[in-house]
């Protein structure tokens, strides 16, 4: 059963009184929510689990103990299929690849977009196919992912259609931390990488799968030279040392629908707090109140984000709460 702790709150400075951590003194002026959820470890699924979820002491980014999930998963995704990702030939339909975003916008990565490039790009030297057999040029190996998947491309790799498979695994897990109770910063927390002021994690969250939800895919990088990195349908590729990730949410993962109408619940930041879909179902439009972190505050679901749209390369804009370092 979720489980909500209530908090009672005056004009003063709020006082929290989490339940879940070890220290009595824990303050806070930086909200005045007076519902916030708990984790729900429930909510992940076992099969992308690589052992049980446990909760142990860690520490949070303002040097407060509590108790968190240790979350230690697969890192592939086992609610939908994973892939495909570059077509083959330029005759090939969308069935045959994944998805690009540019621009803020979806496209379908099949034949006659990887055919069209040059135009799309506005630069001739995009020629990633053979005019003759109409055949696209990808990465087809392990070794051919690892030299192609990384930021600084080589030449050697220039014009390819870039594609790591599940199968280049083997096995993998990989450890995530979330506080089992949300704790509101005082002001919120910037992402790594972001520049000189960031101060919190890359990635953004983690899915029910225990995909996670990664940071904004470097497309300037990849477009440098001159190689596509398609992401599937559901938003994911793989590299081989995160395993496989989102850049966008598509809609494939699993959902937790909410009876009141709001948007299905996709997944948690790793601040805790709920991450759900981005637009409102009734309406079929995004939520106009968000904050800067692209979150707003309900009496059903406290503190929750909503994500951006999948065209966006992005998910949230920064934490609204406190994550293990």
């Amino acid at each position: 059963m979720k489980k909500v702790t209530l908090f009672l709150f005056a004009t003063m400075t709020l006082t929290l009184a989490n339940s879940c951590s070890k220290d009595s003194d824990e303050t806070t002026s930086s909200t005045t929510e007076a519902v916030v959820i708990d984790v729900e470890s429930a909510n992940f699924l076992s099969a992308g689990l690589s052992e049980p979820i446990t909760i142990v002491s860690k520490t949070l980014s303002n040097g407060k103990t509590v108790d968190c999930y240790k979350i230690v998963v697969t890192s592939l995704a086992t609610d939908h299929d994973m892939g495909p990702w570059c077509p083959g030939n330029i005759s090939d339909d969308a069935t045959q690849g994944g998805i690009w975003l540019e621009g803020g916008e979806v496209y379908d990565v099949d034949g006659a977009f990887v055919k069209n490039l040059a135009t799309f790009y506005k630069d001739t030297q995009w020629m990633m196919y053979n005019a003759t057999t109409g055949a696209i040029t990808k990465t087809s190996t392990k070794e051919e992912c690892a030299g192609a998947a990384i930021p600084d491309v080589g030449t050697a790799y220039k014009n390819y259609c870039v594609q790591c498979l599940p199968s280049y695994l083997g096995t993998l897990s990989t450890t995530y931390y979330l506080p089992v109770t949300p704790v509101a910063a005082s002001s919120v927390i910037s992402f790594g990488g972001a520049g000189p002021q960031s101060t919190g994690p890359s990635s953004r969250g983690i899915a029910f799968n225990g995909v996670v939800f990664d940071a904004p895919a470097p497309t300037s990088n990849i477009l440098a030279a001159y190689t596509l990195a398609p992401f599937d349908d559901a938003g994911g590729h793989i590299n081989l040392n995160a395993g496989y990730h989102y850049h966008a949410a598509m809609g494939k993962t699993t959902q937790i629908a909410q009876a009141d109408g709001h948007a299905a619940m996709i997944g948690y930041a790793f601040d805790g707090y709920g991450m759900f879909q981005n637009l409102n179902p009734t309406t079929g439009l995004a939520y106009t109140d968000l904050d800067a972190s692209l979150g707003h505050y309900d009496d059903i679901r406290g503190y929750h984000y909503h994500v951006d749209y999948a065209g966006k390369n992005n998910f949230i804009n920064s934490l609204h709460g406190e994550y293990v370092k």
